[in-house]
């Protein structure tokens, strides 16, 4: 690793999380916040909630893997195929893979839209936000925002989020995703789960045009930011998606959105 001033990272902690299972994190409360945005009824609820006995996820920015356990939990005899650059992170994914999924791959990779290395900004006090397009100022600004929509009284989220985002870089190993389903052999993707911290479009991108017809299913966390959020929309509905846009009402204010894309009936 060089450069960066963040602390150290956390050693892998076993905990329980609210109304939920036993995972491995390194951040009990970036763990919490995950976990809440899983629960029903959001994005990520009816994506899973939507598999079938025997799908097949792809987890892209997999982080410690709770989307992936949340699909296991829908559907025991779920396929799991994860990706998750930060090697903190992916120690997490790989426990967590073997509590809880039957069947799993993971590949400690970035995924962008071509293969080759790329820098990365791990936080280590706030993991769910690192990524290869890390915005100190904007991450820390969408974490205080969230804050106050929370109901923490502002001058306490400022304080909170003092720091938080002081990061560590390095550099990670990136493929697409068609170049996962063709290293595990897919032949039909359930679920493509996106959250990547500003690369979205670029692993949408990423999928070479024989293999849409493969995806059944987008579920992607995007910045709508540079006009981000619109090309994606753009893209799925050129590959066949309806496509739907959605905000948490407690990220109103800021630029993240969530974006579902499926097959039409």
């Amino acid at each position: 690793m060089t450069g960066g001033s963040g602390a150290p990272p956390a050693r892998p902690r076993r905990i329980t999380l609210p109304d939920g299972p036993e995972v491995w994190c390194t951040s009990v409360p970036a763990a919490t916040t995950m976990w809440r945005e899983m629960a029903p009824p959001g994005t990520y609820d009816r994506a899973a909630a939507s598999l079938t006995e025997g799908a097949t996820v792809l987890d892209i920015g997999a982080n410690i893997g709770l989307m992936s356990v949340l699909c296991a939990r829908k559907a025991p005899a779920v396929r799991v195929i994860a990706a998750e650059p930060a090697p903190e992170l992916f120690a997490c994914l790989r426990l967590n893979l073997e509590l809880h999924c039957a069947s799993w791959e993971a590949e400690c990779v970035a995924v962008a839209d071509r293969p080759g290395e790329l820098p990365f900004t791990y936080y280590p006090q706030a993991p769910g936000n690192s990524g290869l397009f890390a915005d100190p100022v904007a991450d820390r600004e969408v974490t205080r925002r969230y804050l106050t929509n929370t109901g923490l009284d502002p001058e306490d989220a400022a304080e909170l989020t003092e720091g938080l985002h002081e990061g560590v870089a390095y550099r990670v190993p990136a493929v697409t995703v068609s170049e996962l389903i063709r290293r595990h052999r897919v032949a039909r993707v359930d679920l493509l789960k996106v959250d990547v911290e500003r690369a979205e479009l670029d692993v949408l991108r990423g999928v070479a045009d024989e293999d849409w017809p493969r995806v059944d299913r987008v579920v992607a966390e995007a910045h709508d930011e540079d006009g981000r959020l619109a090309r994606c929309e753009r893209l799925l509905r050129s590959k066949g998606f309806e496509v739907t846009v959605s905000q948490d009402p407690l990220l109103t204010g800021t630029v993240l959105y969530e974006v579902e894309a499926g097959r039409p009936a």
